[in-house]
Order: structure tokens, then sequence, then C-alpha cells
């Protein structure tokens, strides 16, 4: 089903209003979801609508939050977000970051107490279009076995990075500390389709093909990835005063309580350190030399990070975003949540 982008965050946002959030949080969320799907990163886009109708439903998503920004420091502060919408006092610890780091050089503000936040490049790339540099990080709940171990501790636990070049070009990734976000996983079961076998373990541990056998994810690259999604934790987490580690609360144990997750943004201003057009000029550079590289054999061009997906938002903007029928035929339902992921088991679908 291909929808236009208009039409999807429309359609997006009435679903969250009618769960119970406000025009503008549900507004905010709906254009994260969007930005996801436009890139083609469906595991982050509207398939995720009906869970957070359902927690928003259950207020678990705090409808109308008392958000608070805490000064720590002339670079530093604590955006309280009184577990409201992860994508919204995100969106707005960003603003206070962007504004910060112009100001002083650099920001660092951490999000605490919030739910669910999406794709965390959506942030980064609000820094990189103020011509800054943002560096995001953020907990999850445990779904990965840490190296050696059989069963999980740490979360997926991501990180994304954002910075400009010229022409409104930008370099930016983001990143599951796993060799794929569950969402991944999710989006492998919503089409019926096998997933790798470097990916997750069944419940006794062993590698599986299976998306609904999933009882574990891997870490990327094993040891380094393990020591990827520790640090992760402890900036989000344990720098918060928040529950880290197995003490993260899970996405569908009780979906009327807040999930009191955190999130780290790290903003520079390249003026504090070069001049921000010599900056930009050697990003772009680095675009350049990049795609100047020999490729492998089987490839065509080494892309520069971000670039990839250049060609599937020409696609969606001229042709619509491609989304699953059944996603579709729920978002043009009346149909607000159908109580399918309160007290699931954490691998539930």
């Amino acid at each position: 089903m291909r929808v236009t982008k208009d039409k999807l965050k429309n359609l997006i946002q009435t679903k969250l209003e009618q769960a119970g959030l406000t025009e503008e949080h549900a507004g905010v969320v709906a254009d994260v979801l969007v930005f996801a799907d436009a890139k083609g990163i469906h595991s982050h886009g509207a398939m995720r609508v009906e869970y957070y109708a359902e927690r928003i439903a259950k207020n678990g998503i705090t409808h109308n939050p008392e958000f608070r920004l805490e000064k720590t420091g002339p670079s530093s502060a604590i955006y309280h977000a009184d577990n409201g919408s992860g994508h919204v006092a995100c969106k707005f610890a960003m603003e206070e970051a962007i504004q910060m780091a112009k100001e002083n050089g650099v920001a660092v503000v951490g999000v605490k107490k919030m739910s669910h936040s999406g794709a965390l490049s959506y942030f980064t790339e609000m820094a990189a279009r103020e011509d800054l540099v943002g560096f995001a990080v953020c907990q999850s709940d445990p779904m990965v076995v840490p190296f050696g171990g059989a069963e999980p501790y740490y979360g997926t636990n991501p990180l994304a990075f954002a910075a400009p070049g010229n022409d409104g070009k930008m370099i930016s990734f983001d990143m599951a500390t796993t060799v794929q976000a569950w969402g991944k996983i999710l989006h492998a079961r919503s089409k019926n389709e096998e997933i790798p076998d470097t990916w997750a373990v069944d419940e006794h541990g062993e590698a599986t093909t299976d998306p609904h056998k999933v009882k574990a994810l891997l870490p990327i690259s094993g040891p380094k990835g393990y020591g990827l999604g520790m640090m992760i934790d402890v900036l989000s987490g344990v720098l918060l005063g928040l529950p880290f580690g197995k003490k993260v609360s899970s996405m569908y144990h009780d979906l009327s309580e807040g999930r009191d997750l955190g999130q780290l943004h790290i903003v520079i201003n390249p003026n504090a350190f070069t001049s921000v057009q010599t900056f930009k000029d050697n990003i772009t550079q680095t675009m350049q030399d990049l795609n100047a590289v020999k490729p492998a054999k089987g490839f065509d061009q080494v892309y520069y990070p971000g670039q990839n997906y250049e060609a599937t938002e020409k696609d969606y903007e001229e042709n619509g975003i491609e989304i699953v029928d059944d996603i579709y035929d729920y978002l043009v339902s009346d149909v607000v949540h159908n109580d399918a992921y309160d007290h699931q088991d954490p691998f539930a679908d």
C-alpha cells in the first residue's frame, strides 16, 4: 500500500489523538514516525502506532505532561519528561540543546523519565540542519545477550550521529548496538519473512531464522557491540539516575505504567573548534572522497552514511510511502487499539 507523506502523517496523528494525546504532541509523534517511514526505516514508523495508542489509552504515556528543563551548568541540563511521549520530549530537549550549543559551544542534555522515542536520527538531524554536530544515545529494555552470556541483560541501546556538509547534505547514521534492531524483527514478522541466522537466538540460545522464535538478540561484532551497549546504558541510564541494565522496564509488561527511560543528547558547535564553513567543506570533501573509493566486488559504489536513504526518499516522495496493508487498514479504522500488547512477553509481536 502506498500513501502520501501528508496522508500518512494525518492518519497517524488522528489515531494518536483518539487515544488521548494532545493535538500538538500527536503531531510531533506522527512527524517522527513518518520521518522513519520516508527513509524506508519501517521498523520505527507506522507499524508502531497501535502499540503507542494502546499505551496512551491506558495512561502509560502521560497525555499532557509537565515538561521541565533543569539547567545544571552553562552547557548541561536535564529535561524532565514526566513519562510523556519520548518523541515530543526529545524534540523539545534537542531544541534546548541546539540553542545551548550555539551560545556556549557544546551542550549535553539528558532526557529523564520518558517513553519510547522512535528513530534517534530525527533528533541528531535537527542539530545538523542548524550547522551543528548531533549525537544521541538511548537505553532500551533487556533483549540482548551480553557477549558470552545465555540470557538478555542490555537493550538494543541505539546511537545516532549527524554532521552537516554543504548544500543541505549531511552525514547521518542511526544504529542499534545489536546486529539488527528489534523493530526489524517485528517488520519481518509483519511480512512473514525469514531473518538471517546472525540476528538472533531462540529460547535455547541457538541461531534462528524464524522471527517468531526470537528470544534474544545478538550484539554487533560480539564483544565490541556488547561494550557499546554498556556505554550507552551508562550514559542514558546510570548517568541520569534511572533504572539500568536488567532493571529497565519492558515495553509490554504493564502499559498503564510509565517507562522511566533515558536519552542523552550531545550537540557540538563546530565554531568552537574551527570555522563552521571549514567544517562543512571538509564533511563535503569526506562525502566526495568516500563516493570515489573503488567499490568492492559486488558493489556499484561506496556511499557515505545516510546517502543510501536518498533514493528511497525520492521514490516515496514521488510515488507515496509504502506501508503494510494491515497497518493501513488499522489506521483508517475506527479502532483505537486491539488490546494486543499489554502484559505480553517482551518478544511478543
